[in-house]
């Protein structure tokens, strides 16, 4: 199993489900997203955050903001109802160690707390359990907590981390996601297919095969994942977690050389699913992936 961070046309890094804390917002006519970093709702629906180059974009009731906060990269950006987990870069003149390691925002952003790590690792893939706050993450290289690269997880915010076997698991990775419940059960993305673990990474099982998968993020019900795929042409597909039960393509906007990089479903408008893309556009779908709107294209955001 590998781990490489690298554009879309080599098949990049995808995360996961995403879902926190509202956020005060500034408003800002001429947001761009330089980067997608990964793709969430607040808390009570009202919000679509997305972590860029140099914070965080909102995008809420038609509009686009910035969030208050400092304007960090944020990688491996990925949260539980009651915090938000992230890795990454710091703002210019911030003053703080580069990189991260992993860090927790109790308050929606605006101030974060060390977990370990800092000036070591920089997570590109991390995902949690949604109502278990479990993280997971894959370590490219080793650290001062983790002796060789692999997939390790915490459920005591990086007091303890414990290393996956990962038994099983084929291909290059490019995503994690994480069970909203039941922390156990873990989700991969790989150059060969989609992955599941029910005994928390120590072993997989190929759900779907002889496709790339780039991104998975499981129902906030725990029923179902949904993951992205790239075959001549841009994919999105869901499937119930039951054994033999059918794949369901859904349909989406055609992205041309492109792909769904970052799924997400709104916790309070449970049809309300966002989308984006490994070029930077942006879709929201309220109901269950059937039409979507355009909000932005290529990074540029849309009124």
């Amino acid at each position: 199993m590998l781990f490489r961070k690298r554009s879309f046309h080599a098949f990049p890094l995808a995360l996961a489900l995403t879902v926190f804390a509202t956020t005060t917002v500034f408003a800002d006519p001429a947001i761009t997203l330089t980067h997608v970093h990964g793709l969430s709702y607040s808390a009570d629906g009202q919000q679509l955050l997305i972590p860029s180059h140099h914070g965080l974009a909102v995008f809420s009731k038609g509009r686009w903001s910035r969030a208050a906060g400092p304007a960090h990269d944020y990688m491996g950006f990925s949260a539980t109802r009651d915090a938000l987990y992230s890795s990454g870069h710091p703002a210019p003149r911030s003053g703080l160690t580069n990189p991260f390691g992993l860090i927790k925002s109790k308050d929606g952003g605006k101030t974060w707390q060390k977990l370990g790590l800092e000036g070591e690792s920089d997570f590109h893939s991390l995902a949690t359990s949604h109502g278990t706050n479990t993280v997971y993450v894959f370590n490219p290289h080793p650290n001062s907590r983790m002796k060789q690269s692999g997939i390790y997880y915490t459920r005591n915010d990086g007091l303890q981390w414990k290393r996956a076997a990962a038994q099983g698991l084929r291909g290059e990775l490019n995503s994690l996601a994480v069970h909203p419940t039941d922390a156990g059960i873990v989700a991969a993305g790989t150059d060969q297919g989609l992955y599941l673990s029910r005994d928390a990474g120590e072993s997989f099982e190929q759900l779907v095969g002889e496709m790339r998968v780039f991104a998975e993020a499981f129902d906030l019900d725990g029923q179902q994942l949904w993951f992205s795929t790239y075959a001549g042409e841009a994919g999105l597909v869901r499937v119930a977690l039951k054994p033999g039960t059918a794949l369901e393509m859904l349909s989406i906007p055609a992205l041309g050389e492109d792909a769904v990089a970052y799924i997400a479903q709104n916790p309070v408008q449970r049809d309300e699913f966002a989308i984006a893309t490994f070029k930077r556009s942006v879709f929201v779908s309220e109901d269950r992936g059937r039409n979507w709107t355009q909000i932005a294209r290529d990074g540029a955001t849309l009124p």
